[in-house]
């Protein structure tokens, strides 16, 4: 079975109001998907993010015609070029090539990988807290409403884009909101140093329903991580920008953070994605995955977390939670799948068991001009 044709969808949203982290405001949403097709008409998709223009040329001039005539079942042999040329490219070819062999043995990506342990994936409501606007706050509290009304038990807010001081009073704010049974997560995007994280143990001590403090620090500072993990009262976690496992044994050797939170769509491939998570489990660790830009990319993470072990035997039938993103953009329809009760069911059937919207596709096709 042969790769016969390759289609590529690069989207591209501009937002209407602009939000953002304490990386700066987005002001547009992309998404980079491709379809692969076979010799023997079986198809699988695949999703990767980066700078539309380059991923555009990078497939049409080196990796589609490089991949056309290969077998999908001997991917191994040459995906590892792709991953060379452009990682981030070679995380779509591995899911649409896992989704394919799926299809082609009769299965779904969950059986192709072993069987699922649980039918329900838990996933938690993320949000991008600032914007522009004076009542950046009062926007932020809306947005946190109206997920806890759609059933989300699990929330996580940005810090770092903003003191100290109005940060914390953010935060301050959103708890009166939340009742005894809704989870949090704070997520610095690396913005602070040791002694500006430190600064907030006072409230991290005072609020039980903490689940972790997520990238404080720059990631590579792992020294650092593992002094403030021994002073900090809440789980550390990160590593959403890491491309491989490998990239991952210093904050695990070290015992720098309490949770990795590994991208599919970063990694060099959906297989390495799965060692890593793997990984997190062989070090007795946990994994609750990062999976903030893509639908697709989101929906192979929960099959992932499903066929899983649990990360305690304590609770049997818990698996960490996977980010849902639940600000302004439209991509997020192009899989089918909604939360309810703050879990997604996962899809039965073979391949990933799941529809493409091919109108939202062709709606939001990028027209190749600048993003200006």
């Amino acid at each position: 079975m042969r790769i016969q044709q390759i289609e590529t969808f690069p989207l591209f949203y501009r937002l209407a109001r602009p939000y953002g982290d304490a990386n700066g405001p987005k002001m547009y949403r992309t998404s980079y998907m491709i379809r692969v097709t076979t010799d023997t008409g079986v198809t699988g998709w695949g999703e990767c993010a980066d700078w539309l223009p380059t991923l555009h040329s990078g497939f049409h001039e080196r990796i589609i015609p490089f991949m056309l005539g290969k077998p999908v079942f001997e991917r191994g042999t040459w995906l590892r070029t792709i991953q060379n040329w452009h990682s981030r490219a070679a995380a779509a070819v591995s899911m649409a090539c896992t989704e394919i062999m799926a299809q082609a043995s009769g299965l779904s990506v969950c059986g192709l990988w072993g069987g699922k342990q649980r039918d329900r994936v838990p996933v938690y409501a993320s949000f991008q807290s600032y914007s522009k606007d004076a009542d950046w706050k009062q926007l932020s509290l809306q947005q946190v409403e109206r997920a806890l009304s759609d059933g989300f038990d699990k929330i996580k807010l940005k810090i770092g884009g903003k003191s100290l001081a109005e940060d914390q009073d953010h935060v301050r704010e959103v708890q009166k909101l939340l009742s005894s049974g809704i989870g949090l997560a704070l997520d610095a995007n690396q913005s602070y140093d040791a002694t500006a994280a430190l600064q907030w143990q006072p409230l991290l001590q005072s609020w039980p329903n903490l689940m972790w403090l997520e990238e404080p620090l720059p990631v590579a500072q792992v020294e650092e991580y593992a002094l403030l993990r021994q002073r900090i009262a809440v789980p550390i976690a990160g590593g959403e920008n890491l491309g491989s496992a490998a990239a991952f044994l210093p904050l695990l050797t070290r015992r720098a953070i309490d949770i990795i939170t590994p991208d599919p769509m970063h990694m060099a491939g959906i297989d390495e994605y799965r060692h890593t998570v793997g990984l997190a489990r062989t070090f007795g660790m946990r994994a609750a995955p990062h999976a903030y830009d893509g639908a697709l990319s989101r929906l192979y993470a929960m099959f992932a977390q499903a066929c899983i072990e649990p990360w305690t035997k304590m609770d049997k039938d818990s698996i960490e939670p996977v980010e849902w993103d639940v600000m302004d953009n439209p991509f997020t329809r192009l899989v089918p799948l909604r939360p309810k009760n703050g879990a997604v069911t996962l899809p039965e059937g073979t391949g990933i068991g799941v529809e493409l919207d091919l109108d939202l596709l062709a709606f939001y096709q990028w027209d190749g001009s600048a993003y200006a």
